[in-house]
């Protein structure tokens, strides 16, 4: 499906302001998704658990001082998105970080055992300087998510009032997830299903978190140090093509540096510590998982990556453009890639394969 052009919002001003501009300029299409996410929140299908609404509400209000704790300016960012939609905090919690809080339902005391369940199909990369045409560091990635995700997806471009300038690919009524700042620190992710699921700080924190911050060093604090909610893939990269691949369930982490050869993720663990936590998924998801990583390395094996080259890469047919398919109806809902050492960002709105790149620079 056609999309059209993604759409920019531009934010201004103290966290608060940040937040009630937010907030104002996409109300009704805030209000949408977080009563989605909240029904898909109770839903067996999705948190492999049977829970009502205000018990999925009493977890996300537990969550609240964590948040606090973690990054008090992202909540006042969140209060001011609250005040401008009429939402409270707890439902746009859930609504922020709900691949992470679907972690914390499914390890839920009072849930009950369900089903398997399925994940969105993120793929990720990171392309040392020594592979790249120019001698650049490069990101790139898909975002996918259930079908109905694709009409929320938003560009901010961010002025806060104090910290960096910022880009970041996300949704509607989304503090951040995918995004680049003008000290040239990025950040990417792939979606992981963990059983270890607590009370803790949702993905997207984390990912605003990371890039108010100038250093990389610093940017990997954002995540060790970080009391997590659920299980995430942490892709980071700096302007001098430094990077690391983080894989973070809620109580374990995994670091792996970025050296000569492409890092490739989708949304299986690579690493045997943290499988042992991992949760029970559908075979055909698993299968995805695999297929889209191995085909990633295919496409990744050419000696001098561009940025045309990793959009096509994002475009592929065989495995990575993913379409909607009973019963779950996840599908790639857009992409970017990243060159921090000359703030140049990509991005496309709905399916790579049906819709144009877009050039953004910082």
């Amino acid at each position: 499906m056609k999309m059209g052009s993604l759409r920019v919002l531009k934010l201004s001003g103290t966290p608060y302001e940040m937040g009630f501009q937010h907030g104002q300029a996409y109300h009704e299409a805030i209000h949408h998704f977080t009563e989605e996410r909240l029904r898909l929140s109770c839903e067996p299908h999705w948190t492999g658990r049977s829970l009502s609404r205000e018990a999925v509400l009493e977890l996300a209000r537990a969550c609240l001082h964590e948040h606090e704790t973690y990054c008090p300016d992202l909540m006042e960012e969140l209060r001011g998105m609250a005040d401008a939609t009429g939402l409270g905090l707890p439902e746009l919690l859930i609504m922020n970080g709900f691949t992470d809080f679907v972690d914390l339902v499914y390890n839920a005391e009072q849930a009950m055992p369900s089903l398997p369940i399925p994940q969105d199909d993120c793929t990720a990369f990171l392309i040392p300087p020594a592979r790249s045409a120019d001698g650049h560091g490069l990101y790139g990635q898909t975002w996918d998510m259930h079908h109905t995700a694709t009409p929320h997806v938003i560009l901010i471009d961010g002025q806060p009032h104090a910290g960096p300038r910022f880009l970041t690919f996300t949704t509607a009524g989304c503090v951040g997830m995918i995004g680049m700042n003008e000290a040239g620190i990025c950040v990417g992710i792939n979606n992981l299903m963990a059983s270890d699921g607590q009370i803790g700080v949702m993905w997207v924190f984390v990912a605003r978190k990371i890039l108010q911050q100038t250093n990389l060093d610093d940017a990997l604090k954002c995540i060790t140090e970080a009391k997590l909610s659920g299980g995430h893939n942490y892709l980071l990269m700096d302007r001098e093509g430094r990077g690391y691949n983080v894989e973070a369930m809620s109580t374990r982490v995994q670091i792996e540096p970025l050296a000569e050869q492409p890092l490739v993720h989708t949304n299986h663990c690579l690493t045997a510590h943290n499988h042992e936590v991992e949760r029970e998924r559908l075979p055909a998801s698993i299968e995805s998982s695999h297929k889209r990583y191995q085909r990633a390395h295919e496409l990744l094996s050419q000696p001098a990556v561009t940025p045309d080259m990793l959009m096509e890469v994002t475009r592929d047919p065989q495995a990575i453009c993913v379409r909607p398919q009973p019963p779950f109806m996840v599908e790639t809902c857009g992409a970017a890639i990243m060159r921090p050492a000359t703030g140049d960002f990509w991005a496309v709105w709905g399916l790579p394969d049906e819709n144009d790149y877009e050039h953004f620079q910082l």
